[in-house]
């Protein structure tokens, strides 16, 4: 009998473990890839992060693979059809959010030659580890201080506790339980 490895507790269903073992924690260094992960963690708020997993698909569609040039043109006839796509939480505020945060991805890309390059000043580099015992916050000093510079750059749907999320996600913080096979990986 092969033993099953040890996961974070959230990670239940075929889609959770799926995200969980290849994706949630591991750094991220593609811009598109980052620019995804905003307007997921941007649109999860209030929900559940099952809920944005299902319907990822549906995101990538509707939003240009998520492309931010191709985003950031979106006009008023595109934001009402998107309020009308059954496969994406149809917000209006988050809606247009994300075509906001399209407009003021690029200009940070621009002003620091790539997202990549800013987003991870915020963590000096290198992914933050929780110490064993700590446990897992909702928010950081490092997640308010990125809150507060993308929300000065005109970005939408960024409180610090998204901003968090979005770092557990992107790899900016390996929050996977210690007891978690994914923990010492990423460690």
């Amino acid at each position: 009998m092969v033993a099953m490895p040890k996961r974070c507790d959230w990670a239940k269903t075929e889609l959770s473990i799926a995200y969980h073992d290849n994706e949630w924690g591991v750094p991220v260094h593609d811009d598109r890839r980052l620019f995804e992960f905003l307007i997921l963690e941007g649109a999860q708020a209030g929900l559940s992060w099952e809920i944005i997993l299902n319907k990822r698909e549906g995101y990538r569609a509707a939003f240009s693979e998520f492309d931010p040039a191709k985003v950031a043109r979106y006009d008023a006839r595109k934001l009402e059809a998107l309020l009308q796509n059954p496969n994406i939480i149809r917000n209006r505020l988050k809606i247009s959010a994300a075509v906001q945060n399209a407009r003021s991805f690029l200009e940070t890309a621009a002003k620091f030659g790539s997202f990549d390059s800013y987003i991870w000043t915020f963590v000096d580099g290198v992914p933050k580890v929780r110490k064993r015992g700590q446990g897992v916050p909702t928010h950081t000093g490092e997640s308010d201080a990125m809150s507060k510079d993308l929300r000065a750059r005109g970005f939408k749907f960024v409180g610090s506790t998204i901003c968090y999320a979005f770092m557990q996600a992107v790899g900016l913080v390996n929050d996977h339980n210690h007891s978690c096979f994914r923990y010492r990986e990423l460690s």
